[in-house]
C-alpha cells in the first residue's frame, strides 16, 4: 500500500485515518483550526526573516500578498492608511 506520506509508514497512516474517523466534529475543527494557525505563524515568521526591517503590520500585509495576491494587499494598505488618517 502507497502512503499519502512518504515519510510514514502505511501502518501508523492507517492508524492516523482510522483516529481521524473516529474523532467527533468538534475535534476534527479543533485538528485543522490549529493546523491552520500553526502554518500561519510559521509562515509569518519566514516573512519576518526574510524582511527583518518590516513592522509588524507590514508582516501581516506581506501575508496577505503572498497568499491572496496582491490586489488585495494593495487594497489592506490603502485601508490602513485611510483609517490612520481618522
Amino acid at each position: 500500500m502507497k502512503t499519502q506520506s512518504p515519510d510514514t509508514s502505511p501502518e501508523v497512516e492507517r492508524v492516523q485515518i482510522e483516529l481521524l474517523r473516529k474523532a467527533t466534529p468538534a475535534r476534527r475543527f479543533h485538528l485543522a483550526r490549529s493546523l491552520s494557525q500553526t502554518m500561519i505563524q510559521v509562515s509569518r515568521a519566514n516573512i519576518r526573516r526574510l524582511h527583518p526591517e518590516a513592522d509588524q503590520e507590514e508582516i501581516k500585509i506581506l501575508f496577505v500578498e503572498l497568499y491572496y495576491g496582491k490586489e488585495l494587499a494593495d487594497r489592506v494598505r490603502a485601508y490602513l492608511e485611510r483609517r490612520q488618517c481618522r
